[in-house]
């Protein structure tokens, strides 16, 4: 039997063919490209969380005294880093170096007065960075240098041109300030011993109204880009949370610093910022002290849980990059110092974690520096970062946190008249004060991480004090020369 072929009409062929056509390349397209176009194309959003005096005492850096469950949580899907550091242990130096990628000697700024832009007009921030290239950008809370307590509730020392918007809570914490307790009635609320176990909730308090800020921002801005920044007051005396926070810790177990006899024998005049040790302070209040700075940072810690659950509900969290960083250390009694500004370890060393979506849980024991952090950022976003800028990225860590690292961390502090440096490698301290006129200190942290012994004068270690200082000079000399900055 012979079959007769019919061809279709012409019409008829050509929307057979369209049709042929048409499926073929909707089925390339599923095939090639991701389900949700959109979704995969769109920025990493940053949230950047503040922490205003915080150190290192938290349970994902070993302090199992201290209750941080959420920045443990928030570790535990991010890289921990174990030796970071601040390259000035004042508030607003540290920020000043952080947000605009360069050094203090390149700010100028060493204290608490005087704004970065008075010294560098054109300098680009790390948020004016975001906002430059089509990010939301917003700050609420202390970012930029705030003096505590009295300019809560202020814009402060911040830079304007840095954000699309500014919030500035301010909590009953303030309105209660009579209240406080001082353990050092001679020094002022921000630089005392002093605390407040309050009535009241979270949410009432300058901290709990800077993270409901944050979280309606999060919800308002979902579906856009953006440059989250949240910087929390506390644990930056007056030690102030609400008192079930207090309720965490018996002053009687707080473990008080280590303590060695003649342990300031060897140690340079100026290295001491707390005079005389302790303040004078009884064991008591000194316990009494640092249960209050513990009680803080158990609520501070709080309200980082808050912004974490918020970006999960949201369903954010998988396309934010969070980061967590306290502007300097803070002394609890180590070698009879408070609070901050000395070279010493716990005044130097800061809390670092960085959350990279589909990266996390791991520690990094590299020596990297707090302006490492704004290279990090633009490049994990894709930002043209200015050639300026003084710091490493820290990508390969990120991937690789055990990743060859050749870079030390540089910590400097203001005397009267004169400086005091430091440099940190992943070994030893070394710090000159007054270019070694007013003395030197070095401390192998692998025998040593209490820096009880100076091993400076020792002609065992002539060698290594001679290339360290030699490093330490270097970098001065680097951050002196002119350093253009035009954008």
């Amino acid at each position: 039997m012979k079959f007769k072929r019919v061809l279709p009409p012409h019409s008829m062929i050509k929307r057979i063919l369209l049709v042929v056509i048409s499926t073929f390349i909707l089925g390339t397209v599923s095939a090639t490209a991701p389900p949700d176009k959109t979704k995969a194309n769109k920025k990493y959003n940053v949230l950047f969380i503040a922490v205003d005096d915080l150190n290192n005492d938290l349970g994902c850096y070993g302090n199992t005294f201290v209750k941080s469950p959420n920045i443990d949580r928030l570790a535990a899907r991010g890289v921990r880093f174990d030796k970071a550091y601040t390259q000035f242990p004042l508030c607003s130096p540290s920020r000043s170096s952080l947000l605009t990628g360069t050094r203090p000697d390149v700010t100028g700024i060493y204290e608490l007065q005087t704004h970065f832009r008075k010294n560098l007009p054109d300098v680009v921030t790390l948020p004016q960075l975001f906002k430059n290239n089509n990010y939301f950008s917003a700050r609420v809370g202390k970012i930029y240098h705030y003096g505590v307590p009295n300019q809560i509730g202020t814009n402060g020392l911040d830079d304007s041109i840095s954000w699309t918007i500014r919030v500035n809570p301010i909590g009953r914490d303030k309105a209660e300030e009579a209240l406080i307790k001082n353990l050092t009635p001679d020094r002022h609320l921000g630089s005392a011993l002093c605390w407040r176990a309050t009535e009241g909730t979270d949410e009432e308090q300058t901290d709990g109204l800077i993270a409901t800020e944050a979280i309606k921002i999060m919800e308002e801005k979902k579906n856009e880009p953006f440059f989250l920044a949240v910087g929390f007051f506390r644990p930056h005396t007056p030690y102030v949370a609400p008192q079930k926070y207090f309720d965490l810790y018996d002053e009687n177990k707080v473990p008080l610093a280590k303590e060695k006899e003649n342990d300031l024998a060897d140690v340079p005049e100026a290295a001491l910022f707390t005079k005389p040790s302790h303040w004078g302070l009884d064991e008591q209040k000194r316990r009494e002290a640092q249960k209050a700075y513990y009680a803080t940072v158990s609520f501070m810690d709080a309200q980082v849980g808050r912004l974490l659950d918020a970006l999960d509900r949201l369903k954010l969290s998988e396309n934010t990059i969070i980061v967590l960083w306290s502007d300097h250390g803070y002394n609890l009694g180590q070698h009879g110092q408070w609070m901050k500004q000395s070279l010493f370890e716990n005044s130097a060393r800061v809390p670092l974690i960085i959350s990279v979506p589909g990266q996390g849980g791991k520690a990094s024991a590299r020596t990297v520096e707090l302006l490492d952090i704004y290279p990090t950022l633009a490049e994990l976003c894709g930002l043209p970062a200015p050639k300026y800028l003084q710091g490493k990225s820290l990508t390969a860590l990120l991937k690789n946190p055990a990743a060859a690292w050749d870079k030390p961390a540089f910590t400097q502090v203001k005397r009267k008249d004169f400086m005091g440096r430091s440099i940190c490698t992943e070994k030893w301290r070394y710090t000159e004060w007054d270019e070694g006129k007013a003395g030197i200190e070095l401390y192998d942290h692998q025998k040593d991480k209490d820096e009880f012994t100076n091993l400076a004068n020792d002609p065992k270690y002539s060698e290594t004090v001679k290339e360290l200082s030699a490093r330490l000079k270097k970098n001065y000399a680097a951050n002196t020369s002119e350093v253009i900055i035009k954008e």
